[in-house]
C-alpha cells in the first residue's frame, strides 16, 4: 500500500442563503462538489505520497449579482464569500506558503476582464484557485517553507 498524506480544510460562507457552490479538484480527481454550501464543513482528503506532481484547485460557482449588496455610491455593503481556512497536509499549516504559491483566476464574475490575484482564503467571485506541489508533500514543504 503507497503511503498517504492527509488533506484538510474547512470550508465557510457569509451567507447560508446565498446558493454559493464549490468544488475541489486534486488533479483531475474531484473529491468534493456541493452546489449549496449553507455552512461550517470539514474537508479532508488522501494523496499518494509517491514521487508526482500536483495541483489543488478550489472552484466557486454560481455567484450571481444578487449576492452582493452595493449601495447608492457603488460601495459593497454585503457580500457573499466563501472562507477557506485551517489547511492542513497531515496536520502541518502550510501558512503563508498558501499567499505566495496559489492563484486565484476570475473574471469578477462577467464584469470584468480575466484577471490572477494572490489567495487570501476567501473566494468573493465564480473562478478558481490553483495550489500546485509535488508529492511526498513534506519535502516540497521543506523546500517551500
Amino acid at each position: 500500500m503507497t503511503p498517504t498524506t492527509k488533506l484538510t480544510f474547512t470550508l465557510d460562507t457569509t451567507d447560508a442563503t446565498s446558493k454559493l457552490g464549490f468544488e475541489a479538484w486534486i488533479d483531475d480527481h474531484k473529491f468534493y462538489d456541493n452546489d449549496h454550501v449553507t455552512g461550517l464543513e470539514h474537508i479532508a482528503v488522501d494523496i499518494s505520497d509517491a514521487d508526482a506532481e500536483h495541483e489543488l484547485r478550489f472552484v466557486l460557482k454560481n455567484k450571481a449579482a444578487e449576492h452582493t449588496q452595493i449601495d447608492e455610491t457603488g460601495n459593497i455593503i454585503a457580500d457573499a464569500i466563501l472562507k477557506i481556512t485551517d489547511m492542513t497536509f497531515d496536520e502541518i499549516q502550510p501558512g503563508h506558503l498558501v499567499t505566495e504559491q496559489a492563484v486565484y483566476e476570475h473574471d469578477f464574475n462577467g464584469t470584468d476582464q480575466p484577471t490572477k490575484d494572490k489567495f487570501y482564503g476567501e473566494m468573493g467571485c465564480n473562478g478558481t484557485v490553483s495550489l500546485k506541489f509535488t508529492t511526498p508533500v513534506y519535502l516540497w514543504l521543506l523546500e517551500h517553507m
